[in-house]
């Protein structure tokens, strides 16, 4: 699907725009495309309660602007030197649907710096299967998306236009708690989401993507969490993914799709803790670090 292994040109790496909250042990939080920083506010408001949360706008998303082409291992580039901008180390990353194959990259490229994993709604060798889009298809999403700004989780639009629009892809669970997200994280990243972001995704998907094979080099723990109805990237491929690496934890969530961080918040992120709390391991400081660092 996408094509990170294949070695860019040297490019000078991007400042990226991020938002950091809370203190302690860092948590490097990658949001999909579209997406933004704050898109993963359903992670980072609450793991910020305990940990230190750096979530950037990748380059092209965001208000992490660019006027240069560029390909996707860029954002790996991007990200080393944002990690060392802040003196980090070593962190726990944290990588929803594209965030999650860049998570993976960044944990084969530099495994010292990574502790741990918790990949969402994504794959190393990710499939879809996706209906083809029609123009009601567009027009549901757009009316759906636009009264939902202006009136975050009404029933009413919901029941018209939301479960008819393309969001019926995106979720299962049509709450008015989840369309609070789509019309405060969702519709702004969307919104903000560059040409040139698109065209660098859309480029690198006609190449293909699998990085199964190599996956045994991965040796930190990771958590691997998937939505059972999960059209863009199934739940089969984080099945998949999960089943490669040497010491993951796989969780399928019923009735639930690629947004299912938005459907479920509060089961996911107990699900989050109570791994947290099995590998601590993932979240302390290696010997030796200067723990002051991390504040």
């Amino acid at each position: 699907m996408i094509d990170l292994p294949v070695p860019p040109l040297p490019s000078q790496a991007v400042s990226l725009h991020t938002l950091v909250q809370g203190q302690g042990f860092p948590i490097l939080c990658l949001h999909g495309h579209p997406g933004s920083g704050q898109s993963l506010s359903v992670f980072t408001k609450p793991l910020s309660a305990r940990f230190k949360t750096i979530a950037p706008d990748l380059r092209g998303y965001g208000n992490s602007h660019t006027q240069t082409d560029f390909v996707m291992t860029d954002h790996l580039s991007d990200l080393e030197a944002l990690l060392d901008r802040h003196q980090i180390d070593r962190c726990l990353v944290l990588g929803w649907s594209l965030g999650g194959i860049l998570a993976l990259e960044l944990a084969l490229r530099s495994p010292e710096r990574v502790s741990g994993l918790i990949l969402v709604a994504t794959a190393a060798r990710p499939k879809g299967n996706h209906p083809a889009i029609t123009w009601q298809d567009n027009a549901y999403t757009g009316i759906a998306s636009i009264v939902n700004w202006f009136h975050p989780g009404w029933q009413w639009n919901i029941d018209t236009f939301g479960r008819r629009s393309l969001y019926r892809y995106l979720i299962q669970q049509h709450t008015p708690a989840a369309y609070h997200y789509l019309a405060k994280d969702a519709l702004p990243a969307y919104l903000q989401t560059s040409k040139r972001a698109t065209q660098a995704l859309f480029t690198a998907l006609q190449r293909g993507y699998n990085r199964l094979t190599d996956l045994s080099a991965i040796q930190c723990p990771c958590l691997v969490l998937a939505g059972a109805e999960d059209r863009h990237i199934t739940a089969a491929s984080s099945l998949e993914t999960a089943q490669a690496l040497p010491d993951a934890e796989y969780h399928c969530y019923p009735n639930a799709a690629h947004l299912f961080p938005w459907e479920i918040p509060d089961l996911v992120q107990a699900d989050i803790d109570r791994w947290l709390a099995q590998y601590p391991t993932a979240v302390t400081p290696r010997a030796g670090y200067d723990a002051a660092s991390t504040a």
